[in-house]
């Protein structure tokens, strides 16, 4: 057996270790469907036999959207996104950090990363999109096969009528119509890809609905209409269920619902509309929270999955059969706690995974999409006055025409909440300028057994001065290709928290699996006016011999601009505590001491930093033998930032104290504070001794 094959039977054996037997016996059924289906694959070879056919019977698209609506763009988002549209007419595009300039005429195989090419023939769920060796960086594969770029064109056309851009989003889709018929090559190969494709294709449809050429590019080629009932019959027959069931199976769910909605042309279309919208409503409740936070709890996760709600949400609407109730208030829930937890500058919490996903795309692209989901979000259901104010853009002007006004959602909270007690998610922040925004972690390690975007942080914080990463969340940097890498970034040590005996909180079994789950919970959250104050602790080193239970105590105080971490650790155990900071963070170290500057960042700075000492205290950046000191800003890419690595031996009772405190430029810090934990006792401490 070959070592590619030992190793996918590895993977299957693990993956079935997190599965239930209801979901083990679903799973083998569901291969057998996928083997029973080969016959039904169309490939490349006989679409090129079959003469083009103009569809006999007459189909329409009715879900327009009402007239005058694109002079209602502002003229600022008008402008950003013809000029990306001029771009893609040059053949530029980026995508997950790389520039693309072969966009005249998209291979919609090839990898750019890595160059290599899948085969376009093979049956899908014979291909394998998790092996590098075989289909290349698959993200980057996919991304393309989202169509963002054709929505983003499509709008191009809406708001300028002008015939190069729909002749462009012809010429694409017509070519991804016919290289990739049903079943055949990579792009059928995940339910969450056709998903979105399918959001990307209605709205296609509806931006170009004046454009003389639409009817024939859409509901009189009976190839366009093979390949959007194609696509629903796939979502139809293979959802995803039981430990995969997390932001996957709302993007299957709100793209069938879209599309049954927008194309209702076949006879499975009312049940397909029936089913979907039963589905995603069940769905978005156990994804998130009732605060409205990610049960994922990877940030970035949150904003795509409210995205995709609001598209589902709005269609539904627009079509007549609008969702519950219980959806819209959740939808409304994921807004506000969105809101309530960005930065000065719109910048959301880096917790968990990101690959940078996007429902739909109507706006030129932008690194943070939070802004946009606040937009949409007062288009559908209303801002709160504690909002912050982002402005309109071409999305939310133009979903909310189609939704036809404000849906109303009730409970809202009219102050702007600090705490996610159900998430285990706690912000403790200064208010005016230069804001001191700490984000706590006490919550669960992640969602379904397999946690598959969680990251072993359980305790870390997050600190940023005016929006500027201080103590930094590393990011993902990758997800496929670079296993080292994939783990180190998920690791305990990649984060501000402490390790113990050299292993993380939490056990990975692969690229997407968690075995063992470290649990956080908050014991005590208190804010009082100058203070605030979280303490939590986690079980993951409950197997560690002896076991070992970490506590951490934060306090905020904002009079003296001022953060102290106390991390106490129960057991006898070798420890190693991590700092890291952002890529505009310049760190000097001197013993246990550290000076923090970043004089060329948009607000600059300085703080103190004062470790514990009886830790040895090294600095790292940029290194890979072995891996530390990284800080990745998207998908794809990542930069050398500092990390501070303090080493030595604990045994119970002896306490951790760190303080940060920002600093005025020419002053001095601050004594530190102990907390009512005696200087002497933190001084004299002989349980904890440095390590070499």
């Amino acid at each position: 057996m070959s070592t590619n094959a030992t190793s996918r039977l590895g993977w299957y054996a693990r993956r079935a270790a997190q599965m239930s037997p209801a979901e083990v016996a679903w799973r083998v059924r569901d291969q057998a469907v996928r083997a029973a289906w080969s016959p039904r694959q169309v490939t490349r070879q006989q679409l090129a036999r079959t003469p083009d056919v103009v569809v006999g019977r007459e189909l329409t698209f009715t879900a327009v959207l009402p007239p005058g609506t694109a002079a209602q763009v502002p003229a600022e988002a008008r402008r950003q996104v013809l000029e990306v549209a001029d771009r893609l007419l040059r053949g530029e595009w980026e995508a997950l950090g790389v520039l693309r300039t072969d966009l005249v005429r998209p291979d919609w195989f090839r990898d750019p990363v890595t160059g290599l090419r899948s085969d376009p023939d093979k049956y899908a769920f014979r291909v394998d999109h998790r092996s590098q060796e075989k289909v290349g960086n698959v993200k980057q594969v996919w991304e393309l096969s989202r169509l963002h770029h054709l929505t983003l064109l499509a709008t191009a056309w809406f708001l300028s009528q002008d015939e190069r851009y729909a002749r462009r989003v012809a010429d694409h889709l017509r070519s991804w119509w016919r290289e990739n018929p049903f079943l055949s090559g990579v792009h059928w190969t995940s339910g969450i890809e056709l998903g979105i494709r399918l959001i990307s294709l209605a709205w296609i449809r509806r931006l170009l609905a004046d454009w003389p050429g639409v009817a024939d590019l859409f509901e009189r080629d009976a190839l366009a209409v093979r390949q959007i009932r194609w696509h629903q019959r796939y979502l139809a027959a293979f959802p995803s269920r039981g430990s995969s069931a997390n932001n996957h199976v709302i993007a299957e769910a709100a793209g069938q619902l879209v599309a049954s909605c927008a194309f209702p042309w076949f006879r499975e279309s009312e049940r397909w509309r029936r089913d979907s919208a039963l589905l995603l409503e069940r769905e978005l409740i156990r994804n998130t929270f009732p605060s409205g936070i990610g049960r994922e709890l990877a940030s970035d996760y949150q904003c795509f999955v409210a995205e995709l709600g609001f598209a589902a949400a709005v269609e539904a609407e627009a079509s007549g059969h609008p969702l519950n109730q219980v959806t819209w208030d959740r939808l409304g829930a994921m807004a506000d706690s969105a809101a309530a937890m960005l930065d000065e500058r719109l910048r959301p919490p880096r917790q968990g995974d990101s690959d940078e996903g996007c429902g739909l795309l109507l706006d030129a692209p932008a690194a943070n999409r939070w802004p946009s989901l606040l937009a949409l979000a007062d288009a559908l259901v209303g801002r709160l006055d504690w909002w912050p104010r982002p402005a309109a853009d071409a999305g939310s002007v133009i979903a909310g025409a189609l939704a036809g006004g404000r849906h109303q959602v009730e409970g809202r909270p009219g102050q702007r909440p600090s705490r996610f007690a159900d998430a285990g998610v706690t912000l403790l922040r200064t208010s005016g300028e230069n804001e001191i925004w700490c984000r706590c972690d006490g919550g669960p390690h992640g969602y379904l057994s397999i946690a598959a975007h969680a990251h072993a942080d359980a305790l870390s914080v997050e600190v940023r001065y005016a929006g500027i990463d201080i103590l930094a969340d590393p990011g993902t940097y990758c997800y496929h290709g670079e296993r080292e890498w994939r783990s180190y970034f998920r690791s305990t040590i990649a984060h501000n928290t402490a390790e113990l005996d050299g292993q993380s909180q939490s056990s990975e079994r692969g690229p997407f699996m968690w075995a063992r789950h470290a649990q956080a919970r908050e014991v005590e959250v208190i804010d009082d006016g100058d203070i605030a104050r979280w303490t939590a602790e986690h079980s993951g080193y409950a197997s560690l011999d002896p076991p070992a239970l970490h506590r951490r105590s934060v306090l905020l105080d904002r009079a003296s601009r001022s953060l102290d971490i106390i991390d106490e650790i129960e057991g006898s155990h070798q420890v190693r505590l991590a700092f890291h900071f952002g890529p505009e963070v310049h760190v000097e170290l001197d013993g246990s001491s550290a000076v923090l500057k970043w004089p060329q960042a948009g607000t600059p700075g300085a703080a103190q930093l004062e470790l514990p000492g009886v830790l040895h205290w090294s600095l790292h950046r940029g290194e890979t033998d072995p891996i530390l000191g990284w800080y990745s800003p998207g998908l794809g890419r990542r930069v050398p930032a500092y990390t501070l690595l303090g080493r030595g031996y604990c045994a119970l009772g002896a306490p951790l104290a760190t303080r940060l405190e920002f600093l005025e430029i020419g002053t001095s810090p601050r004594p530190v504070l102990s907390w009512g934990i005696s200087d002497a006792r933190l001084r004299e401490a002989p349980e904890i001794r440095a390590e070499a």
